[in-house]
Order: structure tokens, then sequence, then C-alpha cells
């Protein structure tokens, strides 16, 4: 398995499960995804990262284009329960000052840490 992807919508959120490998073969899927999720769904975005166990340069390209497509909307993106070598990326890279992260996807919905 590649990569999965889940939308489900929350009150005035949306939360896109990410399972799987982000990578430069499945981030257009992704960032596929988010575009219809942010027009269709709304500009409150969640990515739920607890089962995506791989993330490159092109998946961070992805979750700032989210960032960037969601604020232009007036809403925001939040990360929920990146995986270690994940949360490793988005710490090293200073991603994680950007785009706030939560350890669990009710905690980012709420926007309560």
């Amino acid at each position: 398995m590649k990569l999965r992807l889940a939308r489900r919508a929350f009150g005035d959120a949306v939360v896109v499960a990410v399972e799987g490998e982000l990578d430069l073969f499945t981030a257009p899927f992704l960032r596929d995804e988010v575009r219809e999720a942010i027009k269709q769904d709304g500009n409150r975005l969640v990515l739920d990262l607890g089962a995506l166990s791989f993330m490159d340069s092109s998946g961070l390209s992805v979750l700032i284009e989210a960032w960037r497509l969601a604020t232009g909307e007036g809403g925001g993106v939040s990360l929920a329960a990146p995986q270690a070598p994940v949360a490793r990326i988005l710490r090293t890279t200073g991603l994680d000052r950007r785009i706030k992260v939560y350890p669990d996807v009710d905690a980012a919905i709420s926007g309560e840490i």
C-alpha cells in the first residue's frame, strides 16, 4: 500500500486521513484531495497523519501548499498525530512552527493542546 486517503467533515472542519507513504509519486493525490476538500467542505482543514509512515520533501511541499490555500481562504490547517519519523521532519524543517501540530484529531478539531 502506497497511499490511502479518507475525507470526512466534522462541524466546520474537514479531516483528511493520510495513510501510507507520502512521496514524489503519491504527493499529487494528496494535493488534489486537499484542493477538493477546501473547495467543497471548507477552509478549516485537519490532516490526520496518524497512519502516515513516511514523508519526503514532496509531502512537505503539499503541506505548505495546503496551508497557503486554506489561509488564503480565511481558514487554516492543523496536523494531527504525526508518527515519530514524520514529526521529526516537521520539527527539523520548522514547519511545526507554521502549521500547528496536535496529539490527536479531536484536539486538532477543537484547536486545543
